[in-house]
């Protein structure tokens, strides 16, 4: 059986309605329809590419959200996946349990920041950043900044915990609500690509400064990040 033919059945059992496209240009057919609430995503796709689907997607007016598949495991294709928006990546080969349970923790974390949201009337002002959880956007020194929605949520998390430090794995759990060892290489690569929004010099943060031996923290005060 294929792989995604036992992903679409793990799927299924956790009552999630799936469909499932083994070519890219059907898939980005179907993608067009709208009114999903998230793409499992291979790079390697007949027709149009996966980075392609990617990118057309974040042009959409409704969001969704998408996790990346490849075999592609490099440095590069992760960033670049991120970079157009992806909200998360897994390299092959993966186990399909893991993948199912990305996606869980993903839909979850969607619901629980809609609900802070909507529980959230006012926008968080701190070290120069202002952030509005209503409308999912923010600004460093008054200029509008363009983040990813993990990006966003890990922005938000920091600013609601001021001078608080987390682990790596304390940040998974948060922001990405799942806890894989092995998977702490993705907190650095968010907290780099956080870095060049928000501070004037990645080469010496002032905003979320690396404690070592304990991980990050996110701090008003004029305090010097760890090089």
């Amino acid at each position: 059986m294929h792989i995604a033919d036992v992903l679409s059945l793990h799927l299924r059992d956790e009552r999630y309605e799936v469909v499932h496209s083994a070519d890219g240009t059907e898939g980005l057919r179907l993608l067009e329809q709208g009114g999903w609430d998230a793409l499992i995503l291979d790079l390697m796709l007949p027709g149009v590419d996966g980075l392609e689907i990617c990118r057309r997607a974040r042009a959409m007016t409704r969001y969704t959200h998408i996790i990346i598949t490849s075999a592609r495991s490099s440095e590069l294709h992760r960033i670049l996946g991120l970079e157009l928006g992806a909200d998360d990546y897994l390299a092959k080969p993966f186990s399909v349990l893991e993948l199912v349970a990305r996606v869980k923790a993903l839909l979850r974390r969607v619901e629980a920041v809609a609900k802070d949201s909507r529980l959230e009337t006012g926008r968080i002002e701190v070290a120069g950043i202002g952030i509005d959880p209503l409308a999912r956007e923010a600004w460093v020194d008054g200029a509008r900044i363009e983040l990813t929605p993990r990006e966003f949520d890990l922005l938000y998390f920091f600013a609601q915990h001021p001078g608080k430090v987390f682990s790596r794995m304390d940040l998974l759990n948060a922001v990405w609500d799942y806890q894989h060892e092995g998977y702490e290489h993705t907190v650095n690569t968010h907290i780099n690509r956080l870095r060049a929004k928000v501070e004037k010099d990645v080469a010496e943060p002032k905003r979320i400064l690396t404690v070592w031996g304990h991980g990050y923290k996110f701090t008003p005060s004029n305090e010097r990040a760890a090089p």
